[in-house]
């Protein structure tokens, strides 16, 4: 049978003295929600009509486009993102010389709160992704480890984009 036996190399301690001689832990800064205001440009091209009824002009598409993609912000949670409003844009038009077509974009602006700067890059990923503002804070510090983070997760989202577009 074992025994425990006091130490008798080390003098005893009571608890407070104990975690007194405990260097401390880092202290994890409160965590700052960033605010950001971010832009999507709606591209929307005119609809042909078939058996003569149900065509679409350009402006009725980026209309119809940028509802549907507000109705989806507003409604579908993010984990870490909070959409706090949206603004529509007035419609511009721009003559698209490639395919020879008046193409008309929808612009929303879309403020919200994110937790991380891992998370702007759902919006910065989109094809109708225009301008990025930074509301609050005025100042970002980022530790090495913060920057690794956001560079992986970039480059996660990069390749996930090629690989969809090779796959159609």
């Amino acid at each position: 049978m074992l025994r425990s036996f006091p130490d008798t190399e080390r003098p005893e301690q009571n608890v407070n003295e104990f975690l007194a001689t405990v260097p401390p832990a880092e202290e994890a800064l409160p965590e700052t929600k960033i605010r950001i205001r971010v832009r999507f440009d709606y591209r929307g091209l005119p609809r042909p009509a078939r058996f003569f009824f149900g065509g679409k002009g350009a402006k009725e598409v980026a209309e119809e486009i940028r509802q549907q993609q507000a109705n989806m912000w507003r409604h579908v949670p993010i984990q870490g993102v909070r959409i706090e409003d949206l603004e529509f844009i007035e419609l511009y038009s721009v003559y698209d010389e490639i395919e020879e077509t008046l193409a008309v974009y929808a612009p929303v602006v879309l403020r919200a709160t994110i937790d991380s700067l891992e998370d702007i890059l759902r919006f910065v990923s989109r094809n109708e992704f225009r301008r990025v503002e930074f509301i609050e804070p005025a100042r970002i510090s980022l530790t090495n480890r913060d920057l690794e983070k956001l560079f992986y997760k970039f480059g996660e989202m990069l390749q996930q984009s090629i690989q969809e577009q090779e796959g159609f």
